[in-house]
């Protein structure tokens, strides 16, 4: 079985350096552009994927349909499980205002942020739903930064922790009961 990650295309918010969680911003026009490259370099590579899912949320969504239709591929219905970590009462402010107002630490400090272990729950119990249902299917699936990283630290402990980017694109195989990083964060589809 096979895992494709993608983390969703930029957002205004993105671009102004405001964290969303699960705000429902839409992708802006770099984002919908980003989609559509992501979409051009699968549709001129081997076909591994059966269907995409996405999170609930517009950004993640319309970043999944843009793929999805131009690799004529089933789109499944939206999966709020995939949906990005909710940081309560920092969504919606920059790094500055968060330091200002809670600190460095403030995913401690702030209220209403979701722990680690919580977003790691909800991709696992979405994961083991794919694997029992159709372990045969090979699934694109895109969604949010914050989730896509604990997601990955989850299953692949090996790997470094880095910055997924707008439109990031990761593998994961399933070998035997462990998942095996065969791409990781890569971005050379938004290179000119």
């Amino acid at each position: 079985m096979l895992i494709g990650l993608v983390r969703h295309g930029k957002t205004d918010w993105n671009a102004e350096g405001k964290i969303q969680g699960q705000t429902d911003i839409p992708l802006n026009e770099e984002g919908i552009k980003q989609a559509i490259a992501l979409a051009e370099r699968l549709s001129g590579e081997a076909r591994i994927w059966d269907a995409v899912v996405s999170s609930d949320l517009k950004r993640a969504y319309r970043t999944a349909a843009i793929i999805a239709e131009k690799l004529n591929l089933p789109l499944l219905d939206a999966d709020p499980r995939l949906r990005e970590r909710y940081f309560g009462e920092v969504e919606g402010t920059k790094e500055q205002e968060r330091h200002e107002r809670w600190g460095k630490e403030w995913r401690d400090v702030a209220k209403g942020v979701e722990p680690n272990e919580a977003v790691r729950a909800r991709a696992l119990n979405a994961l083991k739903q794919w694997q029992q249902e159709s372990p045969e299917r090979n699934l694109l699936v895109v969604s949010h930064g914050s989730f896509l990283a604990q997601m990955l630290a989850e299953l692949c402990t090996e790997l470094d922790d880095q910055h997924l980017h707008n439109l990031s694109y990761s593998i994961l195989e399933l070998q035997g009961e462990k998942w095996h990083p065969q791409l990781y964060n890569c971005i050379v589809h938004l290179n000119p």
